[in-house]
């Protein structure tokens, strides 16, 4: 279901939608009994009076003293909300490279409303040939929300982000640690043998297919099957042969995919 807004820089306004990204391939299980394979239930009641209680009948309540409550209703939230609330408001425009990864959270495509195909194709062109993210806030549903606009391929994306009070410092201190020279020379040769360019198509979620690949075999009264790997892993405990063993398998492939990079020149 695509979210209604609109997008402010300057005096622009651009009523748009934002549709989510993300698609869940998660395969979903049952919470089931497991004498009588009958589904587990959750049920909404109510201690006074015991019985069920009907979604339309639940509300959101905050207690402001013990058993003391007020009660908030849909149209209150949205009765809070000012225009600029409503609106993703850009503050400023920065380089991609200044956003830390670790503050994105959720990603959705924006699609501009009929009448505003204009004003947004502007933003967008403008977007891209310059190299940067818009930073905005605004809020969605009932979270005030602080988010990056960004052209990505001919598209614009919103991503919303984490404050930075709701991102964890880390406890371990990193500076403590110290380094051996020849184990680092080793660690820098595989990180060469192992450079290369990221291609998000070769991978996948190998995990589900195996699932998937269990319940046929559990529905056809099999046992499951562990796959065995396809390279043998050893517990190597001592740092320094593990990282020699890990050069020499790197150097292997290396050559491996050398020699097919070669091969393919050639039939091209």
């Amino acid at each position: 279901m695509a979210i209604k807004t609109s997008i402010s820089f300057g005096l622009v306004y651009i009523p748009v939608k934002l549709q989510n990204i993300i698609k869940t391939n998660d395969i979903s299980f049952n919470l089931l009994h497991r004498k009588h394979k009958s589904r587990i239930s959750y049920r909404k009641t109510c201690p006074q009076c015991d019985e069920d209680v009907p979604q339309k009948d639940i509300v959101k309540g905050f207690e402001y003293e013990e058993g003391k409550y007020v009660i908030f209703e849909d149209s209150d939230f949205e009765r809070i909300k000012s225009k600029k609330d409503k609106t993703v408001t850009i503050e400023k425009f920065i380089d991609i490279e200044e956003i830390d990864p670790i503050y994105y959270e959720k990603a959705y495509y924006v699609q501009p409303a009929a009448g505003a195909e204009r004003a947004f194709a502007l933003l967008l062109k403008t977007l891209e040939d310059e190299g940067k993210v818009g930073i905005a806030k605004t809020v969605l549903g009932t979270k005030d929300c602080l988010v990056s606009l960004r052209s990505r391929r001919g598209d614009m994306v919103l991503s919303t982000m984490h404050f930075y009070e709701e991102v964890q410092q880390n406890q371990f201190n990193n500076a403590e640690r110290k380094v051996d020279e020849k184990e680092f020379e080793l660690a820098k040769a595989i990180v060469k043998n192992m450079s290369g360019e990221f291609d998000i198509t070769q991978y996948k979620d190998e995990y589900r297919e195996k699932l998937h690949s269990a319940i046929e075999q559990k529905i056809n009264g099999k046992q499951i099957v562990t796959p065995k790997d396809k390279e043998g892993y050893k517990n190597v405990i001592n740092l320094m042969d593990a990282l020699q063993q890990s050069l020499s398998i790197s150097e292997k492939k290396q050559k491996i995919s050398d020699t097919k990079k070669q091969k393919d020149k050639k039939k091209a």
